[in-house]
């Protein structure tokens, strides 16, 4: 299969190539860092590239939360208006297979149950709470201490900032791009990625880069809210795998699927941080009780669909890939 990876020399996509070429594919690496004319919202030069190609590894993206909302135009031309110029191009070329670079943003908060009124949805943490270091959500029916869980493909979507608004505008392009075309469309719906090559020392950039980056500049990670914020953390080896693992299933035509794609491990974002820097040797991490409004509290996956109807798995586990990536390179941003 001749596949065109978009973001393909970036953190997640160089990993894909890598992947695809190890399960005997062939990659067509679509990418800014490439060459300068190589941008998804360039119809031209995407059409050129789709030339001879099967299917399409959608992974260029601005991701993080960024500086601010000024942000936001930026994020939608990158996100949304990339992605609408690519799904064109692939009409055009009949190109009828798509892996979309998803986001467990799209949900906002996870899946969190009351004792006395079951699975509940809080909403959106209130500045006060946060400044005065309430971090929990609280039942929006009674105000009791919640359980938080994993979430499903099947939970209600609720982005919380542009970042995660862009995200699900994605999928819903892509669903509607199957739906005209009778094309395949699957978005993996990756939780927190790590591993070798994230970029370093960029406000774009996931928690683990930011833990890492500082511990490179022999500085003390430091962690926001309480520390005990639950996640996903995925390495990037099985994130790639999965791209494969969806590139070669049988999908529905004319219809988006979802999946999660995590590890099915929570860990806590201080529990992560003290790994990272007892693998890199130190400083150990201050937990400081900043916050940034848009994140979330708990969100980890259920990744048990993408197990049971396509066999993946992730296969590096939480103490290995602390491990590697704590001596992993990392990349400029």
């Amino acid at each position: 299969m001749r596949v065109l990876v978009t973001g393909g020399a970036g953190f997640i996509g160089s990993h894909v190539v890598e992947a695809l070429a190890a399960s005997g594919h062939e990659s067509v690496v679509f990418d800014v860092r490439e060459r300068a004319g190589d941008d998804v919202r360039d119809g031209e030069a995407v059409r050129g590239a789709l030339a001879g190609v099967d299917a399409v590894c959608h992974q260029a993206a601005m991701v993080g939360l960024g500086t601010g909302f000024a942000d936001a135009p930026d994020y939608v031309s990158h996100n949304d208006l990339g992605t609408a110029v690519l799904l064109a191009a692939m009409t055009d070329a009949g190109v009828r297979r798509l892996v979309l670079a998803g986001s467990m943003v799209v949900y906002g908060e996870g899946r969190y149950e009351c004792e006395g009124h079951g699975v509940v949805r809080p909403g959106p943490r209130d500045v006060a709470d946060l400044a005065a270091g309430r971090f929990e959500p609280l039942c929006p029916v009674c105000g009791a201490q919640l359980t938080p869980g994993l979430v499903g493909e099947d939970a209600p979507v609720d982005p919380r900032n542009v970042y995660a608004t862009t995200k699900l505008t994605q999928e819903h392009l892509a669903a509607a791009w199957a739906r005209a075309t009778g094309g395949a469309a699957v978005s993996l719906r990756y939780h927190n990625v790590y591993g070798p090559r994230m970029p370093r020392d960029t406000p774009y950039a996931g928690v683990a880069s930011f833990f890492r980056s500082a511990l490179a500049r022999g500085e003390a990670p430091r962690v926001f809210e309480d520390g005990r914020q639950r996640r996903d953390f995925v390495h990037v080896r099985d994130v790639a795998t999965a791209n494969v693992t969806a590139l070669e299933a049988s999908s529905a035509d004319g219809a988006l699927t979802a999946y999660n794609t995590g590890s099915g491990e929570p860990h806590t974002v201080g529990e992560m941080a003290r790994a990272l820097a007892a693998a890199y040797g130190g400083p150990e991490p201050v937990v400081t009780g900043e916050y940034r409004l848009g994140d979330v509290r708990h969100i980890t996956a259920d990744s048990s669909r993408l197990r049971a109807e396509l066999g993946w798995k992730a296969e590096v586990g939480f103490g290995e890939g602390m491990r590697e990536f704590a001596g992993a390179e990392l990349r400029g941003g």
